[in-house]
C-alpha cells in the first residue's frame, strides 16, 4: 500500500471515529474517572473506567472537541479493556511518544496497530495535544478518582 493510500485510510478511520466514536457513553458505576481539558482549543473529555482485579473491565468517555481528540478517545477506549493498570499506563506513555514522533519501536505491537491511524499527528505539533488529551486523562484516572488533567 502506498504512503498516500495509507494516509487516506488512516484519515478515514480518524473521521469515522470522530463522527461515530466507540464507547462514547458514561459508565453507571465507574471505579475510576478523570476529566481532561485542553484550554487552548477547547477539547474536553471525561473518562470512565471500571477496573476489576487490576484489569480494565470497561472504558468509556464523553468528549467535546475536534475529530482527532474524539477519535483518540474512541481508539483508546477500544484498546484498554482486558489490560492491567500497568499495561494501560505503559500503552499511554508509549502512545504519547508515538504521537510526538510517529514511531515507537518498543511499543506493544497489538495496541499500536490499533492506534496507528493517529501516527500522522506528529506532523502537526499543534494537534499532538488533541490526540494525547484522552491519554492524559487516562493517567489521571489511574492515579486517583476524579482528577482533573490538562494537556498543557
Amino acid at each position: 500500500m502506498s504512503d498516500t493510500a495509507l494516509r487516506d485510510l488512516y484519515q478515514d478511520i480518524i473521521l469515522d471515529h470522530g463522527r461515530k466514536p466507540r464507547n462514547h457513553r458514561r459508565l453507571e458505576a465507574p471505579t475510576h474517572r478523570a476529566r481532561g481539558d485542553n484550554p487552548l482549543c477547547g477539547d474536553r473529555i471525561e473518562l470512565f473506567l471500571d477496573i476489576q482485579h487490576d484489569r480494565i473491565a470497561d472504558a468509556a468517555f464523553i468528549a467535546r472537541g475536534c475529530a482527532i481528540s474524539v477519535a483518540s478517545g474512541s481508539l483508546m477506549t477500544a484498546t484498554l479493556p482486558g489490560k492491567t493498570r500497568a499495561e494501560a499506563r505503559a500503552i499511554s506513555d508509549a502512545f504519547r511518544a508515538f504521537a510526538m514522533t510517529g514511531t515507537c519501536p518498543a511499543c506493544d505491537a497489538e495496541a499500536m496497530e490499533r492506534l496507528a491511524p493517529l501516527a500522522g499527528v506528529h506532523e502537526f505539533p499543534s494537534r499532538v495535544k488533541c490526540a494525547t488529551l484522552p491519554w492524559v486523562a487516562l493517567n489521571a484516572a489511574l492515579d486517583g478518582q476524579g482528577k482533573e488533567a490538562s494537556s498543557e
